[in-house]
């Protein structure tokens, strides 16, 4: 609705309807244990001719973090993992997440310390220092995995600052963290 007051034609796309995220059940194992986690899942295709036609229309979709097996069942999906998915699959340039928080910081709970720009090694150094832990954890993987599958930058955003995606997109300096494929080394 808030798209379409701004003047976007945005359209659902209702998992019952119009579902364009397929997957399964995740599992995930614990010393040798398989873990139930109820109905998480993961996507393992996106059905990216009825975005793409949307997007050519003039539309905005609008795709929930949820997919359905082959059987019908739903499945709950981190919405960082769906993003990551639907971009990989438009073979996007960039992706951008919108949190509650203004980036990567290299001091957590220090906005001030916000890093501009992040290569997936400095992040994985980050995440094992503990300066990137809890929640951003899975986003700054979703990251990775995204610029492993050839989207060129990934960016985290504060969706609470007015303007924060063209800020981010259109200055020089941007208000969030951009991560970007590992520079080479110096040799």
């Amino acid at each position: 609705d808030l798209i379409e007051e701004l003047g976007g034609r945005a359209i659902t796309l209702n998992i019952e309807s119009t579902n364009v995220l397929t997957g399964e059940r995740l599992e995930l194992e614990r010393d040798g244990q398989t873990l139930d986690l109820g109905f998480v899942g993961h996507i393992t295709q996106v059905n990216r001719p009825v975005i793409e036609n949307l997007c050519y229309a003039g539309q905005i979709p609008v795709i929930p973090s949820m997919c359905v097996d082959s059987a019908g069942q739903k499945y709950n999906v981190n919405a960082d993992t769906a993003a990551t998915a639907v971009a990989q699959a438009l073979r996007a340039d960039k992706l951008v997440f919108v949190s509650d928080v203004n980036g990567v910081r290299r001091q957590k709970d220090d906005p001030s310390s916000l890093i501009q720009s992040l290569t997936p090694s400095e992040a994985r150094e980050l995440i094992a220092n503990g300066a990137i832990d809890a929640g951003m954890i899975p986003k700054v993987e979703a990251c990775i995995e995204t610029l492993n599958q050839g989207v060129r930058k990934v960016h985290i955003i504060d969706g609470q600052l007015r303007h924060s995606l063209l800020l981010e997109i259109y200055t020089t300096e941007g208000v969030g963290t951009q991560l970007v494929a590992d520079r080479p080394s110096d040799e």
